[in-house]
Formats: structure tokens, sequence, C-alpha cells
């Protein structure tokens, strides 16, 4: 449904660009609730009128809520307040994607695409230390909150430390969990990357959305307290509905903490450290 905006003016002699302030009050209206997700704005010709404001100021203003996902835009029907984006956070804690929804509330969902030994190729072998062609357990999950799909993972472990999992069900039970009860592998530390890539048609199937819509890709890699690595895997997070918060933690060049994590073979930059949280 629309949503009539507050009786807010713009201020023609502050400083601050009036797209800018445009952008303020749209903001606001959406963090503090009175717009909510699927609600339309009023049209471009509407605030135009109601701000007396060029087409010009209005525009930037929605393509920058626009980028910072505050809003979607539909073509010919205007612009819609978004649903919010799911938080997922990269902290010095090895944790899962299942645990992380249920602290905030939400009901995560796992479909399992795919279960099954294969061989390792050159780059799976390589993240996890084995030889070429080794066998190892590969597991495709589509992760969903609720009904959405967020998530597509493809996950590979060394088939012999946990032939158990071949037969596990995981559409109902993390993947830490059942290593840790089941198998007696407790995850120590791991290694994560991102970037942002393009959805393949593939990928973009899985996940409801447009191919070439925007994904945060996140390559990981796990390992056990003797430095064996256990788990690789690729996920793909829609960019649309995915947000990863950084904490920062500082570690004094000689304090024990950062010995340890030396010994551990993680490499600290000087004075700061950058750890990971477990996507699972």
């Amino acid at each position: 449904m629309d949503q009539p905006l507050p009786s807010v003016q713009i201020d023609r002699n502050s400083p601050i660009p009036l797209y800018a302030q445009l952008k303020t009050v749209l903001r606001e209206q959406i963090e503090h609730g009175s717009s909510r997700p699927g609600d339309r704005l009023p049209s471009e010709l509407e605030l135009c009128e109601q701000f007396d404001v060029s087409r010009i100021v209005v525009r930037q203003a929605l393509a920058e809520l626009t980028q910072e996902g505050y809003i979607v835009r539909r073509q010919g029907l205007g612009s819609f307040v978004a649903k919010p984006k799911i938080k997922e956070s990269l902290v010095q804690k090895l944790t899962g994607f299942f645990d992380d929804m249920v602290e905030q509330g939400l009901k995560p969902h796992t479909a399992v695409l795919r279960q099954e030994i294969t061989t390792a190729s050159a780059r799976v072998a390589s993240r996890l230390d084995i030889p070429e062609n080794s066998e190892v357990i590969r597991i495709d999950r589509v992760r969903s909150v609720g009904d959405e799909p967020i998530v597509f993972v493809t996950t590979y472990l060394p088939a012999h430390l946990c032939p158990a999992l071949i037969d596990a069900d995981l559409s109902q039970q993390s993947l830490y969990n059942f290593l840790e009860s089941e198998c007696a592998l407790h995850m120590d530390r791991g290694h994560r990357s991102i970037e942002a890539v393009p959805a393949g048609a593939y990928e973009a199937d899985l996940l409801g959305i447009e191919p070439g819509s925007p994904l945060l890709q996140l390559d990981s890699t796990s390992y056990l307290a003797d430095g064996q690595a256990i788990e690789y895997y690729r996920a793909y997070h829609r960019g649309d509905r995915s947000r990863f918060d950084v904490q920062l933690v500082r570690v004094p060049e000689h304090s024990t903490r950062a010995s340890e994590l030396e010994r551990a073979g993680i490499e600290l930059p000087a004075g700061n450290a950058l750890a990971a949280r477990r996507l699972d």
C-alpha cells in the first residue's frame, strides 16, 4: 500500500544537498517503521510536489536508497520498501547459519540438493590439502529463511574423516553439530574470503533471482586443532538479502593471544586482527 510521508520541510538554506535531505527523510521513515517492507512509496511526481524539489533531486535520492538496499524500484510500478537484509557476522567464533538465524529469531530451512561421495578437483584438493582425485563428500544445500532462499552452498569434506556423514539428514540439523556429536570432529579455526560476483543462471534459479543479480561469494576452509583441513565450501549469498558485519579486535603485538594465533598459522596485520565467524 502507498505510504504518506510525514510533514517534513526541506531546508534550502542548509549546506546539505537537497537530494541528501530527501534521502534522509525517506530512510528515517523506513528505519522507524512508518513504511514497512512491501509498501509503495509516493511516486516521483508526488515527491516533487510534496517537497517542492525537481525530479532530478528525487531520482538521485531514490537511486542512492536503492544502492543502499532500502528500496527496490520496479519498472512501471514505482519504488517499494525492501525487505531488511539478513545479518550474518564475521567474528571470532565458529558457529553455523542455522544457529545464526535462530539467534535472530528467524526460522531457517535447508534443502539438500546433493549429498554424495565424489573425487576432489584440483581446487578442492588444494583447499583441503589432500591429493587430487581423493574421495570427498560433496553436499549442495540451499539455505532459506521462511520460504525465501538466501544462500546456496557447496561443501566438501575428506570422506575418510567422516564416513557417517554420507547418510546424515542435514535438512533439520547443523553440519557442524553433526560432525561434533557423531564424528568427534571439532572445528578449531578457519580462513574466509569474500567477493562480489554476478549470479549465473544456475545460482539465480536456485535463489529465485535474475541472472546477473549481485551475489556475495564466500570461500571458506576450516581446520581441526591439529591443523588438518576438514571442510572447504563455496557459498553464494544473495546480495539483496545478506549483510556481513565485521568485528575487529585489537591484539597487542606480543600478547599471549597473538602468539596463539601465530602458532595456529593465522597471520595478523600489525596491531589488529580480523577474526572470522563460521557461516555454515
